[in-house]
């Protein structure tokens, strides 16, 4: 279940509460649900009791109670909790993560791509946002060559999100200084330096490209390339991936709740990266989707650790097996996706 489905299902406990009488409100065009703050919270979390505690004339915790109950038991939500003044915390079943791993790996290249479903209307007509800031070394910004690399992300992203493409635009030319970085540093490492800050932060220009896991954007083609490795590597030990249970950690002694955190983490990163991109397109902001994939290949190298797709020694391909090599395919998958919208590559090996 992805933060959108478990939106409308709550979107839709909350319209049952009106047609039933049970709150009195308008019903809202749409209701937000988060990652949950801190471990311990469940999954997912929204404040709509909070919202709609005002307008109903009652007590938040009160609100919260009637949507809880009429949530219980929804398919793909194994429990659902109320905190403090009236937030409605969500813990999904595993039939859920299993769910959105099928899903991911169904819709491959085309997951977090709305581009047929919807359009975003007049958003693409919007000029490319400008880079205000300047770069830390005085070159790169200045030139025009942050608004150009931001432009080119933008257009792809907006696509993705919704907005028709702008086929009848022609390319915008190059200037000298991005030339001389794409040539200085290389495609990829260029596109990041100049993509990865916030619109008012500086960018940072590297002497030269760095490539240790020290480097954000060499860490996560470095995570694209271990997800595709594994599924090489199964395939040459006879198996293939099967989204399933990824049973316990396999390090003894390590404590469950730990790795829970880390596999829930990964979770969430993959189930939020369409929303990623609406909010990058919404707000004109490529370095969301950056920050996203530098989360998500983080998320995948501490799960890695903790579940290992791969059987180890003699030891035979078991369905916990292959239930993690899906799981990493999807991971693979994302990264994949995110690093096409931003004009990065995403090598098979490195």
């Amino acid at each position: 279940m992805t933060p959108a489905e478990l939106s409308r299902t709550v979107l839709r406990s909350v319209r049952g509460a009106v047609e039933e009488q049970e709150l009195s409100v308008a019903v809202p065009a749409r209701i937000v649900v988060r990652p949950a703050p801190r471990p311990g919270c469940g999954d997912y979390a929204s404040n709509v009791a909070l919202q709609l505690a005002k307008p109903a004339g009652r007590p938040a915790r009160e609100v919260a109670e009637i949507l809880r109950k009429r949530l219980a038991g929804s398919p793909g939500i194994a429990r659902v909790e109320i905190a403090g003044p009236g937030f409605l915390n969500f813990t999904l079943g595993d039939e859920a993560q299993v769910a959105l791993v099928r899903e991911v790996l169904a819709q491959g290249s085309g997951y977090g791509d709305r581009s047929d479903r919807t359009n975003l209307g007049a958003r693409s007509a919007r000029s490319p946002r400008t880079a205000e800031a300047g770069s830390a070394d005085g070159s790169a910004a200045d030139s025009g060559a942050r608004e150009v690399v931001v432009a080119e992300a933008l257009a792809r992203i907006e696509v993705a999100a919704g907005a028709p493409a702008r086929s009848c635009a022609p390319p915008v030319p190059h200037p000298p200084d991005l030339v001389a970085l794409l040539a200085r540093l290389g495609s990829d490492e260029a596109r990041w330096v100049l993509l990865r800050p916030a619109v008012h932060d500086p960018v940072r220009v590297p002497e030269r490209p760095v490539q240790r896991e020290g480097n954000p954007r060499f860490l996560v083609q470095y995570a694209h390339a271990r997800a595709r490795a594994l599924v090489r590597n199964a395939g040459e030990l006879g198996f293939s991936g099967e989204p399933g249970d990824v049973g316990l950690p396999v390090a003894e002694g390590a404590s469950a709740a730990p790795a829970g955190r880390t596999l829930q983490g990964l979770l969430t990163l993959l189930a939020t990266y369409p929303s990623a991109i609406e909010a990058a397109a919404r707000l004109r902001a490529p370095d969301r989707v950056v920050r996203h994939l530098e989360a998500t290949a983080d998320a995948f190298f501490r799960w890695h650790d903790d579940f290992p797709p791969l059987p180890v020694g003699e030891q035979k391909p078991l369905a916990v097996h292959r239930a993690r090599l899906a799981l990493a395919e999807a991971a693979g998958t994302v990264l994949a996706n995110g690093l096409r919208l931003l004009g990065i590559s995403a090598p098979e090996y490195l």
